[in-house]
């Protein structure tokens, strides 16, 4: 098993990370800083979010996956899920991200190495 980094630097890291490529990022909740859950909100070109966050896979390891996406015919329910994950977990922190290449955001920043 694999030290984790602590949850602050990682945040941290995501939102330069979108920044070095001209894109937008900011907190929208600040979480527990060591050891928080984090949730990463992509957004495309309309406003849609897809969250991705960290699972833990069959071999020990923990893989960012995509587990929810905003749908434009119900964007609240996407916003309604994200004020549930703050209420039953106070320690979650959760990023949005705007970045103009989703998938390459995902595959640089989201990927393992």
């Amino acid at each position: 098993m694999q030290a984790r980094l602590p949850a602050h630097l990682e945040v941290s890291g995501l939102l330069r990370a979108a920044q070095a490529d001209g894109d937008f990022g900011m907190v929208l909740n600040k979480g527990e800083r060591d050891g928080g859950t984090i949730l990463v909100v992509l957004l495309d070109k309309q406003g849609l979010g897809v969250l991705f966050e960290r699972m833990p896979s069959a071999d020990g390891s923990r893989k960012w996956l995509s587990v929810k996406t905003q749908v434009i015919d119900n964007k609240m329910e996407f916003e309604d899920y994200l004020d549930r994950r703050k209420q039953q977990d106070p320690d979650v922190w959760i990023v949005e991200l705007t970045v103009a290449d989703r998938e390459r955001f995902v595959r640089d920043n989201l990927s393992p190495a």
